[in-house]
């Protein structure tokens, strides 16, 4: 067990967090001990503020690390953000001797790395000042330095400039056929909850026509239309029908750049579901494997095999559908590096015009965390070599990366990135994760998040996450939103 001691400060949250890339075995504590201690000590001396962490074993030191900042000039939130910054790095120094352990986003604990690329952009650093900031500041690893000037510089052609009268619409779904052991998301099973679908659309729709008459009023345009879940094929063909016909009818969609349906899990997939997405200029879906080896399908509760996967990828091509994503998530459970290769090797047949690879996240809401204790997670080195591989695989099957973040919770503490061909980059997704563009969202558990751009400040307005109170109170849902939006209109 690690002892924690902190002086002159109570960071507690930030420093957990920090140590938390490099044991889980920690806890804080107000003075030395016999065992392991770290310490760090926050002073101020002649406007200077000085953060010095120390390691001991059995009282004796053995790592030490000091960092510090000039305060002359800045304002009280300056000082508060780069105070925890130093704090960090002479902590993540001393760590990094003791647990010699690869975290190559240094003492970035955060979902958004890119984000600090497009701030260093937007102030007019060149890329190798912006290499030496990253590198400085938040010891980042250079291979990832490079990947997130890579990803920031392709975002920007999307992004910019910030145009605060368009705005992105997700619409969600929360059913799907079974719940995956690794899910938190609003999925709730058809089986327990299907009966709710018929009256959960025709609610979802009156949302749509208290947010269609906010959108009018304020003269917001929609860029992007993004369906997802849960499953939103987990509707039947008449119902995604019906919800789709209200959009075109209640809202402005003729300048939309982007209308994306997650169609996922092929166990909900069907040919008619399909074409009553292309039927309504659906342009961008997703089939969604995780993986491409039928035990693992098992495992993570999916009911349907490998060959039912390509079978719905390959009958979405036949239909017409020339845009279509895959996601697939390394470090499930019992996974090697040679069945990531398999899951690879399948993707890459199909060739999808893009790819999301996402790291597993151990999620507090998920049956995998219930049952941690049941599964063997992959360990940290072959993590690693999984993300090298699917970046090699990306690579030649023509894909770049356009867009990542990051989860709390992830193994090893990686990335998931988004691939796509050139002219496929999914613009909703970019949006979403720089935050530079308001998300309008609808549906249980969704969570809408207005940005100020002036202001450089971001509200989140939740909806219920519930079924059956998001139909009782669909109308306070819309007055959520609409209290936000008017109170912020000039």
């Amino acid at each position: 067990m690690l002892n924690v001691i902190l002086k002159n400060h109570d960071f507690k949250y930030e420093v957990a967090e920090l140590i938390k890339l490099f044991t889980s075995e920690f806890q804080f504590v107000d003075n030395k001990s016999f065992g392991m201690v770290l310490e760090n000590n926050l002073l101020e001396y002649n406007n200077t503020l000085i953060s010095t962490t120390k390691y001991y074993e059995n009282y004796e030191l053995r790592f030490d690390s000091s960092e510090n900042i000039k305060i002359d000039g800045l304002n009280e939130q300056e000082i508060k953000k780069l105070t925890k910054e130093m704090i960090k790095r002479s902590m993540f120094k001393v760590l990094k001797k003791k647990f010699n352990t690869y975290v190559p986003w240094g003492i970035l604990t955060g979902i958004r790395p890119v984000k600090i690329v497009h701030t260093l952009l937007d102030k007019g650093m060149d890329d190798d000042s912006i290499r030496e900031n990253l590198k400085e500041n938040y010891l980042i690893m250079d291979e990832k330095i490079e990947l997130a000037l890579e990803i920031a510089k392709r975002e920007r052609t999307f992004i910019y400039p910030i145009d605060e009268d368009k705005i992105s619409l997700y619409i969600g779904i929360p059913f799907c056929p079974t719940r995956c052991y690794y899910c938190s998301f609003t999925a709730n099973p058809l089986k327990q909850f299907g009966h709710l679908r018929i009256e959960y659309v025709q609610k979802l729709i009156e949302e749509v026509k208290g947010m269609a008459k906010i959108l009018k009023d304020t003269n917001k345009e929609i860029e992007t239309l993004y369906i997802g879940g849960g499953t939103p094929t987990a509707l039947e063909k008449e119902e995604l029908d019906t919800l789709i016909t209200a959009l075109y009818k209640e809202l402005d969609l003729s300048k939309i750049k982007e209308f994306t349906v997650e169609a996922g899990r092929p166990d909900s997939i069907t040919r008619e579901k399909l074409e009553v997405l292309k039927k309504h200029n659906v342009s961008r879906i997703s089939i969604n494997p995780q993986t491409m080896n039928d035990e693992t399908l098992e495992k993570i509760g999916r009911a349907h095999s490998v060959s039912d996967i390509i079978d719905c990828f390959n009958m979405a091509r036949e239909i017409g559908f020339d845009n279509i994503n895959m996601d697939l998530i390394l470090g499930l459970v019992d996974e090697d590096l040679e069945m990531v290769r398999n899951t690879l090797e399948e993707i890459k047949k199909l060739n999808p015009e893009s790819l999301t690879v996402h790291t597993l996240a151990v999620k507090r809401a998920s049956k995998l965390k219930e049952d941690i204790e049941n599964y063997e997670l992959t360990r940290y080195e072959e993590m690693i070599k999984m993300i090298d591989l699917s970046m090699e695989y990306a690579k030649e099957m023509g894909l770049n990366p356009y867009y990542m973040y990051r989860q709390k919770h992830m193994l090893g503490n990686l990335e998931n990135i988004g691939y796509a061909k050139e002219g496929y980059e999914c613009i909703y997704n970019m949006q979403i994760m720089e935050e530079k563009q308001s998300n309008y969202a609808l549906g249980a558990g969704s969570i809408s998040k207005f940005v100020y751009v002036d202001e450089d400040r971001i509200e989140r307005v939740e909806n219920v996450k519930n079924v059956e109170q998001y139909i009782d109170r669909v109308d306070e849902m819309i007055e959520r939103k609409r209290k936000e939006i008017y109170q912020n209109v000039n």
